[in-house]
């Protein structure tokens, strides 16, 4: 869609430049009846420069291009209004370019609301503990979790305070759909003041790209969705979301495994394999059972989970099954899982994820 809008702007822009040859008196152009003065020859080619340019700032992805384009339609429509009857059909890619303008400021509003949610959880994380983590920490773990922890690499470092992450995300929004649709999403951790920002975008068709927040931050989780960053397509708060969003936090730490030592996590054995964890932080709770293989790995995470926040929403089994693992910064973590929601008319495996990248402490 991008690229697209871009040839529009260049084609439009390029349009203009009869109007400049004319008034210029270089060329007849008999689709333009109206005589077009030297000064005004000057303004046409003023809109071909700033609509051309806009489209070429738009496909190296330069923000500038919104200025440009704005400017650009203003003058544009200007000079169609007085040769109306033959510039009129001019509007139709000025329509165009004021639903692409309108769709970007949107957008920007939106990131810019996300960028400031990030700085505040960031800006919350405290003083980073310089002491690692050993051996003796572990002491009062489930033996599966000691052999975890030890495994991924965590012991002889300190838990980290902040975590940046990005992921390839395909996900089905129905259980009876067949396609997968593709996602591109981005996530920030704290762990002193356990909170997380999740940004996924995921294009449904060409037309039609829905942005989407989860925000878990003070204990309370809001997710939004909008389509083309313009249609809001849903805003949830409310208990069961904080619920929900805190037992997300609790599954991910798998991406940061040390970060189960902190005080708002406890846990509890059930045999040499598997472990339950309980994590409770201001005044909500949520607890999930993590199975381990022999060599020390999380395999799989279970948690009764609401599907859904309406009011008769009920809690079903979600399960996080692990398919790969990779290392990142020295902590060996899985790479690629599933989530699969158990209910009553058969399993939902709606998303899959593969981790592109993972760094600790950013600033």
């Amino acid at each position: 869609m991008k690229n697209l809008i871009s040839i529009i702007l260049v084609l439009h822009g390029t349009i203009h430049v009869l109007g400049f040859v004319k008034g210029l008196e270089l060329v007849q152009i008999q689709n333009l009846s109206n005589d077009i003065s030297k000064t005004s020859a000057m303004t046409w080619l003023l809109a071909f420069l700033l609509l051309s340019l806009s489209g070429i700032l738009l496909f190296f992805n330069k923000p500038a291009w919104i200025y440009l384009a704005g400017a650009g339609l203003i003058v544009s429509v200007i000079l169609i209004i007085p040769n109306w009857s033959d510039a009129r059909f001019g509007m139709i890619p000025n329509m165009i370019i004021i639903i692409a303008l309108l769709v970007s400021l949107s957008s920007c509003a939106f990131q810019k609301k996300i960028d400031k949610e990030i700085q505040t959880i960031l800006a919350g994380t405290g003083t980073p503990s310089p002491e690692v983590i050993t051996e003796e920490h572990l002491s009062a773990l489930p033996k599966a979790v000691k052999k975890w922890l030890k495994t991924s690499g965590s012991v002889g470092k300190p838990i980290p305070h902040t975590i940046w992450l990005k992921q390839d995300f395909r996900m089905k929004l129905k259980p009876e759909q067949e396609k997968w649709y593709n996602a591109k999403a981005e996530q920030y951790f704290t762990t002193a003041n356990p909170a997380f920002i999740w940004t996924v975008e995921v294009n449904m068709s060409p037309l039609m790209r829905i942005r989407g927040r989860d925000k878990y931050a003070d204990g309370k989780g809001e997710m939004q969705m909008k389509m083309n960053s313009i249609f809001n397509l849903g805003k949830e708060t409310g208990e069961k979301m904080d619920e929900g969003t805190l037992q997300r936090f609790l599954s991910e730490m798998v991406w940061f495994p040390s970060a189960v030592l902190k005080p708002y996590v406890t846990w509890e054995e059930i045999d040499s394999l598997t472990a339950k964890a309980t994590m409770t932080y201001q005044g909500t709770s949520a607890s999930g059972v993590f199975y381990f293989n022999e060599n020390g790995d999380v395999i799989k995470l279970s948690a009764m989970r609401y599907k859904g926040n309406e009011p008769d929403a009920k809690r079903h089994e979600w399960v996080i099954t692990v398919d790969e693992y990779a290392h990142f910064e020295g902590i060996r973590v899985p790479s690629e899982c599933r989530a699969t929601w158990k209910l009553d008319e058969g399993n939902w495996t709606w998303c899959r994820i593969e981790i592109k990248d993972l760094i600790y402490n950013i600033e």
